[in-house]
């Protein structure tokens, strides 16, 4: 542990060509794990024609920036990418290597935890330092997310990945500086076992989950699939999105990419109404971080009133027609 300093963080680069939310997401956890450590933050990133991305990195709190530019590395291969990270970490040699929990970050952790002689916790929620050890309190979903575990590992670096929202950027400050640093990993063409022959964009209709300002989640109440084109309707008129608690999913009333919670993803809109949701511990930790949760619900007992701003007790399917018109009236004019 001695010879390992500093927090390193995996930037991926999102389809158009800049830093991905996750990324940033990752600068601001770390910057707070480095703080805590008193050590560097360091950031890498890796692509083709990408040394333009070093600056938003140094402006998203990275203190030294890893730029590992090279047309192999214009798509993600496990090949490549476990090569250029495999020799960078063993030159900067982190305390704490971290990434997102996307299908890159879930890939490639283990392979790079095998390939270190070290360990991966994926899918995690919070990251912070125990202030007595240093090691890095790596808190994630267990039991069906029914419990939250707390991980550590004696190995270096330690590795884990962090969930999309579980942390918040820092502000954008251009006039941070920091250290671009090239990195030649030496790839060879020949190593690269597999090509990417195509590539095919599934087209997300409407707005995002994890970008909506205005998510309208349904619960096991909803009861049908049919419900939930309801809830798709009101999602439309406040330009929002439909999310849902873990029963909807699991009854295929809405796709299992829906959910939000501690199994699901994390949401941190500006307003969040619950229909129909019990606000269990497990779906509350997927929205918690909401400015304004409206609870609407016909048990006047649901937890999700102790956790809501606002609440109405009643039939859903009497509320929200009534809400929806008076929504139209008020766009309207």
């Amino acid at each position: 542990m001695a010879d390992n300093k500093g927090i390193l963080v995996f930037g991926e680069i999102a389809e158009d060509g800049k830093l991905s939310a996750i990324a940033t997401e990752l600068l601001g956890c770390g910057k707070k794990l480095s703080t805590d450590l008193g050590e560097e933050l360091v950031a890498v990133i890796a692509g083709s024609g990408i040394s333009g991305l070093a600056a938003e990195a140094v402006a998203f709190g990275a203190d030294k920036v890893y730029v590992a530019d090279d047309p192999l590395l214009k798509d993600y291969q496990s090949d490549t990418y476990l090569q250029v990270m495999s020799k960078l970490v063993a030159q900067v040699n982190p305390s704490v290597l971290i990434l997102g929990q996307t299908a890159i970050g879930r890939d490639l952790a283990p392979r790079l935890a095998f390939n270190l002689k070290s360990a991966a916790t994926l899918d995690c929620v919070e990251l912070a330092i125990d202030p007595d050890s240093k090691k890095l309190l790596q808190t994630k979903p267990v039991y069906g997310g029914n419990a939250r575990a707390i991980f550590t590992t004696d190995s270096f670096p330690q590795i884990a990945t962090l969930r999309a929202k579980a942390a918040a950027p820092l502000a954008r400050d251009d006039a941070r500086k920091g250290e671009v640093i090239p990195f030649d990993a030496g790839l060879d063409a020949s190593t690269v076992k597999v090509k990417v022959a195509e590539k095919i964009k599934e087209e997300v209709a409407g707005i995002k989950l994890e970008d909506a300002k205005v998510i309208i989640a349904g619960g096991r109440g909803i009861g049908t699939a049919e419900g939930f084109k309801q809830l798709d309707e009101l999602a439309k008129l406040l330009k929002g999105a439909v999310g849902a608690s873990r029963p909807p999913c699991d009854n295929k009333w809405i796709p299992d990419s829906a959910q939000i919670g501690l199994t699901g993803k994390i949401v941190t809109p500006d307003l969040y109404i619950a229909v129909a949701v019990s606000g269990s511990s497990q779906h509350m930790a997927g929205c918690s971080g909401s400015k304004t949760i409206i609870a609407i619900n016909k048990d006047p007992e649901a937890n999700i009133f102790r956790e809501a701003r606002f609440g109405v007790v009643g039939d859903w399917k009497k509320i929200l027609p009534a809400f929806g018109d008076k929504v139209k009236e008020l766009i309207a004019g």
